[in-house]
C-alpha cells in the first residue's frame, strides 16, 4: 500500500509534535532521535528550535548531559590506557632486546652506571669517595645492584644517612629504606632535618627524603667520573 503525500506530512507532524513533547519532559535530542528514530539532527534542531522548558525539565537534561560527560570521560581514560599499555608493550620488547646485548657485557654495566652516577653522584671536587643520593628507591637500588655487578662491591658494606625534613621520623624513614634497598639499619647513619623546613608541612605524603648511599674507593668514583668525558670525547 502506498502511503499518500498527507499520510506522509501528518506522520512528519505527528513525529515532530512527539519530539517537542519529550523535550519539554525533558529528554535530551539524543534519547529523542532514539525514541522517534530521527536520524537527521538537523531536522531535530530545527523541530526543538525555541520550545520553552520547564525547571524540571532543564534539571534532567542537565543530569543526563553531566551523566554522559562522566560516561565519555572514562571511555576516553580507558581508551588512554589501553593505548599506553600498547605503546609500553613494545616499549618493554625493546627493553628486552637491550637487555639480551648487556647480560653478561660488564662494559655496557659500567657505562650505564657511570651515566647515572654522572647524573645524581657526588663528583671528586666535593666529595672523595663514591656517593649518591637520591628519594627515589629504584635509583637507588639500580645503582646499588650496578656496584655489585661492576665492581662487587657488597651491598651490606655500603652506609647510608637520609636528608629529610623537620616533620619527619627519621627511625620510620630509615626502616622505609631499610625495606627498599636492603641494606641493615646498623648500616644507616643519624642525621639532622634540614633547618629550613622547620615549621613547614611536608605536603607530599609520599616523599621520604633523599637517601645518600656512600661507600667504594675514590679509585672506582674517578673511574666512573672519566668514562663518560671519554665515550662522549669531552
Amino acid at each position: 500500500m502506498e502511503l499518500s503525500y498527507g499520510t506522509v506530512i501528518t506522520m512528519r507532524t505527528q513525529t515532530k509534535l512527539a519530539a517537542i513533547q519529550l523535550r519539554k519532559l525533558g529528554r535530551s535530542y539524543g534519547e529523542i532521535a532514539s525514541l522517534l528514530n530521527v536520524p537527521s539532527k538537523g531536522t531535530l534542531s530545527h523541530w526543538l528550535n525555541g520550545v520553552i522548558l520547564n525547571e524540571k525539565a532543564v534539571a534532567r537534561i542537565k543530569r543526563k548531559t553531566e551523566k554522559n560527560l562522566v560516561k565519555a570521560r572514562i571511555a576516553a581514560q580507558k581508551k588512554s590506557k589501553e593505548l599506553r599499555e600498547q605503546v609500553l608493550e613494545v616499549i618493554r620488547k625493546n627493553a628486552l632486546m637491550v637487555k639480551k646485548g648487556v647480560d653478561g657485557n660488564i662494559n655496557s654495566l659500567k657505562l650505564a652506571l657511570a651515566f647515572l652516577y654522572l647524573g645524581e653522584g657526588s663528583k671528586w671536587k666535593s666529595h672523595s669517595g663514591l656517593q649518591l643520593g637520591s628519594s627515589d628507591p629504584e635509583i637507588v637500588e639500580l645503582y646499588i645492584q650496578l656496584l655489585e655487578k661492576c665492581y662487587r662491591i657488597d651491598r651490606k658494606s655500603l652506609h647510608c644517612y637520609i636528608c629529610h625534613r623537620a616533620d619527619q621520623n627519621l627511625v620510620t624513614l630509615q626502616r622505609f629504606w631499610s625495606r627498599k634497598i636492603h641494606i641493615p639499619l646498623k648500616n644507616f647513619y643519624k642525621s639532622i632535618p634540614d633547618k629550613r623546613t622547620i615549621g613547614k608541612p611536608t605536603k607530599n605524603k609520599n616523599y621520604k627524603g633523599v637517601c645518600v648511599v656512600s661507600g667504594g674507593s675514590s679509585k672506582i668514583q674517578l673511574e666512573l667520573e672519566m668514562i663518560p668525558r671519554v665515550v662522549m670525547g669531552l
